[in-house]
């Protein structure tokens, strides 16, 4: 793989490192192959419920979980690719150098947003752990999501201070 790709739906694209974007494709694999799970598992329930009039049981608790494991995996998957809304109105006329500039300091304000959620995420994981946090129905501990999600938000962490670097390298060109 090339030392750097510039894959983006950005209007200014910028260059990551390729072992990044490795990363984020195997953690937004990861939540595709969850989503899918809980797609074929949410069909099953239904199913089950409609023909012997019994759901599989904490099919919602598993969605849940699995739904928070999904979202913060397609996170840094979205955050390289310049997958994020962006409200564009008043940019559109905007130069590449002044694009690359505003798109710094949005990269910058994410990292420090996803820094602030990481830190906050390993303590919600520690203390759900130390106070056996679980799930009403199936009894699975909620902290063992966290296995997925703490590396994944630390990938977006990454991710985002990478972007703001190579955005900033942008603008000066």
């Amino acid at each position: 793989m090339a030392d750097t790709e510039i894959f983006s739906e950005a209007a200014s694209p910028i260059s990551l490192p390729g072992w990044l974007l490795a990363a984020c494709k195997g953690f937004a694999a990861i939540g595709g192959v969850t989503l899918l799970a809980m797609m074929l598992m949410t069909v099953a329930s239904v199913v089950l419920r409609g023909i012997i009039g019994k759901p599989i049981p904490g099919d919602f608790e598993l969605v849940e979980l699995g739904s928070a494991i999904a979202i913060f995996c397609f996170l840094p998957w979205c955050q390289a690719t310049g997958g994020n809304v962006v409200v564009d109105f008043f940019t559109q006329k905007a130069g590449p150098r002044a694009m690359h500039l505003m798109d710094a300091v949005g990269s910058l304000l994410y990292l420090l947003i996803a820094a602030l959620l990481l830190w906050r995420l390993i303590h919600g994981a520690l203390e759900m752990r130390q106070y056996g946090e679980q799930t009403m129905v199936l009894a699975v501990q909620v902290w063992w999501s966290f296995i997925i999600i703490l590396p994944a938000m630390a990938l977006l962490t990454l991710t985002c201070a990478a972007s703001f670097l190579a955005h900033l390298k942008g603008a000066r060109q």
